[in-house]
């Protein structure tokens, strides 16, 4: 009898790239070309260029974050081994400075992820759950107070899909930056 197959986990690569003086619009023409390509490969979930200054991008100038999201290791080499993001490489590399770093995480914890950190472990996973739940419970209870009684005439899935979206943004740019923060000597104590 074959043993069930262990469901793939979506992956989420980091990547930190130093943009050279003076060339930060050929850099970010050249991100976009390369978001913009991934997105027609089979397992996509989604790329974002996080700018210096933007919420979770720490204060260091000319220095870029980049997300790429997929549904699983497979589809993630797949994008990683082609030649449109060997063409893209190409197109960003004359912009930057120095090496790249990157991290591949999965599920949930780029959460959890130290601010530039590219080699510490993320959190034991029970941490991150209750992490998680602290950071989830006040805002769907927030919002139940607030936006729900706003959408009580809507049909239920738009309902569910209003309010979990606006929990997915609330958590990534607000609560779990912040709750990382406050909590990451207990996050990453060491054993």
């Amino acid at each position: 009898m074959n043993a069930p197959a262990t469901p793939s986990r979506a992956v989420t690569v980091l990547v930190t790239r130093r943009v050279a003086p003076g060339a930060v619009a050929g850099f970010e023409a050249a991100m976009a070309g390369m978001i913009d390509a991934a997105t027609h490969f089979p397992g996509h979930l989604g790329g974002q260029l996080v700018r210096p200054g933007e919420a979770g991008s720490g204060d260091e100038p000319l220095l870029y974050h980049v997300v790429f999201a997929f549904d699983n290791d497979a589809h993630l080499a797949a994008w990683q081994d082609s030649p449109e993001r060997s063409h893209w490489l190409a197109q960003v590399a004359p912009h930057t400075v120095g090496a790249q770093e990157m991290r591949r995480v999965s599920g949930l914890d780029y959460w959890f992820a130290p601010a530039g950190s590219t080699t510490k472990a993320p959190p034991p996973r029970w941490k991150v759950a209750v992490v998680t739940w602290l950071g989830i419970f006040p805002t769907v209870l927030l919002l139940f107070l607030t936006v729900a009684p706003l959408l009580a005439d809507w049909p239920l899935v738009p309902r569910t899909m209003v309010i979990t979206v606006l929990v997915v943004v609330l958590m990534t740019w607000v609560v779990a930056p912040r709750l990382t923060r406050w909590l990451a000597g207990w996050l990453h104590a060491r054993p």
